[in-house]
């Protein structure tokens, strides 16, 4: 495959793992990520309660945030190391000036649009950031939104954009009704969102890259990718059957567990989006009525209305990354029941290069059938 360029940062493998909350891409898979020479992303959603005295605060928020940032430099000195950060977290401000102070290599906002300068930085600050800020999009129009806006207030455009399809795992930026009727492919986003891109390609001189995610599980996907337009592709649910991904054996298994497209469902998350996770107990309970009382510590989520919902969705995801499958559930991508076993992130890399290498080659073997015939 070849290496994705960002800017000045050299990507050898095009792979970005997902950043997959709460608690579940950690550190651990980070770094083990971009051991491999792909882009290893910390999830900073939720990341609090993994630490201080069981009391889910701002602080440990912020300081459980450092701390992994900070863990996986040491495992990974001369890995690319990201985070993803979503907009509509209350403390998002803070987290964007906390992952400057740390000099990551690259942030992936998504969760909204990224239009807006987060006022914990300055406007020099945000327009000279060395690291590279990478907005998630879901649409050609939404990439059209926030490249104009970009370039209108702060006379530069994002690094780079991930166009994330509909078959993402977790929280997803279609309605719920675009999810089951069929929504367009991801291919076919990413060919309206190369096109949208040319004018400001041409203003600016250079190539802006484009990261595909959201139903991306094998290297003949990638291939798919990568014919369409895009330049790397965001992996999320193939990286958590993996001895690396930081969260409990229990949480893997539920993908291991899940053998049919079936097991694998669209939610109505608390938070006011449709999700994608593995269908359990717990969410079979909620879908009839069933309520877990919510204690609130701080509105961590901004359209999260917590006296009203059936369940703390913080609370849920981080029970599951612990193993505790009675409380909580796993999201997951649309191909989260393909996994059959757990293997080391090394391995995971060397088959998705030669998924991708059969791929390429199946194709050029059907090319040159063609012309023969």
């Amino acid at each position: 495959m070849k290496a994705l360029q960002i800017g000045n940062l050299k990507v050898e493998v095009p792979i970005v793992q997902g950043g997959m909350g709460v608690a579940v891409s950690l550190s651990g898979l980070a770094s083990a990520v971009a051991n491999q020479g792909g882009i290893g992303v910390i999830s900073s959603v939720g990341i609090g309660l993994h630490y201080g005295t069981g009391k889910y605060t701002r602080a440990n928020d912020r300081e459980g945030f450092r701390h992994e940032i900070r863990k996986a430099r040491q495992l990974s000195p001369n890995g690319v190391i990201g985070a993803n950060i979503m907009l509509a977290v209350s403390d998002f401000d803070n987290f964007f000036k906390l992952a400057l102070e740390e000099k990551l290599d690259i942030v992936f906002v998504g969760a909204g649009l990224f239009i807006k300068k987060p006022e914990t930085v300055t406007t020099e600050e945000f327009i000279n950031s060395k690291t590279k800020l990478v907005p998630k999009i879901s649409s050609a129009r939404a990439a059209q939104l926030t490249f104009k806006v970009w370039d209108e207030k702060f006379h530069r455009l994002p690094d780079a954009v991930v166009i994330e399809g509909a078959k993402a795992g977790g929280h997803l930026g279609f309605k719920k009704q675009e999810l089951l009727d069929g929504p367009k492919s991801i291919y076919q986003i990413i060919k309206e969102t190369r096109e949208i891109l040319l004018p400001f390609q041409d203003k600016y001189g250079f190539e802006i890259p484009i990261i595909a995610g959201g139903g991306i599980y094998t290297g003949k996907d990638i291939q798919k990718a990568f014919l369409s337009g895009a330049n790397g592709v965001k992996m999320g649910t193939r990286f958590v059957t993996t001895h690396e991904c930081d969260a409990d054996i229990n949480f893997k298994m539920q993908y291991i567990n899940a053998t049919k497209p079936e097991d694998v469902v669209i939610i109505d998350s608390p938070v006011g989006l449709p999700g994608r996770a593995i269908d359990n107990d717990f969410l079979r309970g909620v879908a009839k009525g069933n309520k877990k009382p919510v204690s609130c510590p701080f509105k961590c989520l901004k359209t999260c209305n917590y006296k009203e919902v059936p369940y703390c969705i913080a609370e849920a995801l981080y029970n599951a990354s612990i193993g505790d499958f009675e409380n909580g559930f796993a999201f997951a991508g649309s191909n989260g029941y393909r996994a059959t076993e757990i293997i080391s992130v090394e391995e995971t890399f060397n088959q998705i290069k030669a998924e991708y290498l059969e791929a390429k080659f199946n194709a050029k073997r059907a090319e040159i059938d063609a012309i023969l015939v």
